[in-house]
């Protein structure tokens, strides 16, 4: 199987619609739908249903693609063990659209002459990522975790703390509020559908729902970003988190809100994960220059591994 149109098939997923994929991977967007066609040949079936606004799957594409991203580890795993000499900065992201892709980027500005090889690993929890930085498949992974030690040499440091707002529709209640405080959202559903259970961020939301007695309801399959975003749309009561640094874009007829959430401010502690033995030469410069974008302000809420 051509990993290159697996590696097309996950980005369309991941970013919801053709021409984003095309964008993430340097290509046409016409290269991108031959890519998933000839997959689909090989498979057999059709992976996504398209419509106006983008490509959603269809079952046989969600049954394939937790098969697909262990095609590409794997294949990220051969190329570590054999790959001589200098190779570009390995870095893994949970989500092209949160805010560590948005803080490599700004990277990329600052040092062009660094080669980065940005992947996304999400079905790996914090002990698999871990894992993956111990084993050089990756050189960097960003995880919510406490700083420290880890096994195998690996090490954790927070980085960036990305602060929360939450996104409403335009009849929702609250949406002509210039900004919310956790209490007034006391309530409310607050919609995060496919949160699967024991990852980091799933234990972030369910200590900050306990903290302020909200309703964060997970229920149901994840259809990606557009999906939510069609629901918030037409809802008069529905809304979500998200942070500050993350990235969301809809048509302007959906005229959703981004309302900051104050007194206090949860906060998404984000942590760089690296090795410290055999570190990649460029880790340094992505270390330094992620270090000053840490914030660390009054009026802040973080989850108890995170304070002090």
């Amino acid at each position: 199987m051509e990993l290159e149109f697996v590696r097309t098939f996950v980005a369309v997923v991941d970013e919801g619609q053709f021409q984003e994929a095309a964008f993430e991977l340097g290509i046409t967007q016409q290269a991108v739908s031959k890519r998933v066609g000839a997959l689909e040949r090989e498979l057999g079936v059709r992976l996504f249903t398209r419509t106006a606004r983008g490509a959603r799957l269809s079952d046989d594409g969600r049954a394939f693609l937790p098969h697909a991203r262990a095609l590409l580890l794997a294949g990220e795993r051969a190329v570590a063990a054999v790959r001589p000499g200098r190779r570009p900065l390995r870095v893994d992201v949970l989500n092209r659209r949160i805010a560590p892709s948005a803080l490599l980027r700004k990277f990329h500005r600052a040092y062009p002459e660094v080669e980065l090889d940005v992947v996304t690993l999400p079905e790996l929890d914090a002990a698999g990522a871990v894992a993956a930085v111990a084993e050089g498949v990756v050189d960097v992974t960003f995880r919510a975790v406490p700083a420290g030690e880890r096994p195998g040499g690996v090490v954790s440091a927070r980085v960036y703390d990305d602060r929360h707002q939450v996104l409403v529709g335009p009849r929702h209640p609250l949406a002509s509020a210039a900004s919310v405080t956790p209490a007034d959202l006391a309530g409310y559903r607050i919609w995060m559908p496919g949160m699967a259970p024991g990852t980091e961020w799933a234990a972030y939301y369910a200590e900050l729902s306990a903290a302020f007695g909200l309703s964060i309801d997970v229920a149901g399959p994840d259809f990606g970003n557009d999906a939510l975003l069609d629901e918030l749309a037409a809802s008069p009561d529905l809304a979500t988190f998200v942070g500050i640094g993350s990235r969301y874009v809809w048509p302007p007829g959906y005229a959703l809100r981004r309302i900051p959430v104050v007194d206090p401010t949860p906060v998404y502690p984000h942590s760089m994960l690296w090795r410290r033995e055999h570190a990649h030469p460029a880790l340094a410069k992505l270390r330094d220059h992620l270090v000053p974008d840490r914030r660390q302000d009054a009026g802040v809420w973080l989850p108890e591994w995170a304070r002090g």
